[in-house]
């Protein structure tokens, strides 16, 4: 049966993301929030300076960087694992030397043409998500005749573009990039499927936080933050599908679901909250 996944708590030092912009922008206020989480049971805190939400244009490097490095040195220093959620390699090689372990990348490198061998260079792992164009215009891009065997195929060669660059196997992530370039209905489709992107052989990073394919579950109006429940228990199905680890904004609820979840079967366990800790002696 498959293990619980790892849960990476969202972090977003902006002003704009769709769900908690501003309300972490300031280093205090987003140390504070990492702590709360990673009290809560998140393994990992993910900490992205750039929105991705639909629409959304660029930053520039510098500014993504002054709103995150004081961020990820504080919670690197406290023994914090941490992700940076990041398309700018000198962002990815500015966090390493920091000493983040992975390096989130919603382009899987596309993005930024330095990334890759940026990366390579570098001893953290990398998430390649799938990706079809940056965020202004990724709506446009939602067309498929198969969505899951399209998904598939393009992650596969993706994979191995990353592979041949020099990104060892076994440090790549593999995200299905739910939300991005997809309708609803290809979102839905896909996380039904995810099994069918085992055969890819990387380990499986699903992110269903808060996004807008969550909407019609809930009563009309309801904003972001009340998508939190349907969220865990879209992460519980990505789970069941062998998910290495979900990617949220409100650890509790999923903590709570995926224990539940693990508590259904014979062959799973529960970890109690203590196991569950991401702290670990700073390096």
């Amino acid at each position: 049966m498959p293990e619980i996944p790892l849960i990476m708590g969202v972090l977003n030092v902006t002003p704009d993301s769709f769900s908690d912009g501003g309300d972490f922008a300031r280093t205090e206020s987003a140390v504070a929030h990492a702590a709360r989480m990673v009290a809560e049971g998140a393994d990992i805190i993910d900490v992205g300076g750039e929105t991705t939400k639909p629409g959304a244009g660029r930053v520039p490097v510098e500014e993504e960087q002054r709103r995150i490095m004081p961020v990820i040195r504080e919670l690197v220093g406290r023994g914090i694992r941490v992700s940076v959620d990041t398309m700018n390699a000198s962002t990815a090689a500015a966090a390493a030397e920091l000493g983040i372990e992975i390096v989130n990348d919603v382009s899987g490198g596309q993005a930024d043409p330095l990334m890759a061998r940026t990366v390579a260079d570098l001893d953290v792992d990398f998430v390649a998500m799938h990706w079809r164009g940056p965020s202004s215009g990724m709506d446009g891009q939602a067309r498929y005749d198969d969505v899951v065997g399209e998904v598939r195929g393009e992650l596969t060669q993706r994979l191995a573009e990353l592979i041949v660059t020099g990104i060892a196997p076994e440090r790549i992530i593999v995200d299905p990039g739910l939300g991005f370039a997809k309708r609803a209905e290809h979102t839905w489709d896909v996380l039904v499927h995810l099994r069918e992107l085992a055969p890819l052989g990387s380990r499986l990073l699903v992110g269903t936080s808060r996004k807008r394919f969550l909407s019609p579950l809930l009563e009309e109006g309801a904003g972001p933050k009340q998508r939190d429940r349907a969220t865990a228990v879209t992460s519980a199905l990505a789970a069941e599908a062998g998910a290495w680890a979900v990617r949220v904004h409100d650890v509790t609820s999923t903590r709570v679901m995926l224990d539940a979840w693990a508590s259904s079967g014979d062959d799973r366990a529960p970890l109690p909250h203590r196991a569950r800790s991401s702290y670990r002696e700073p390096r």
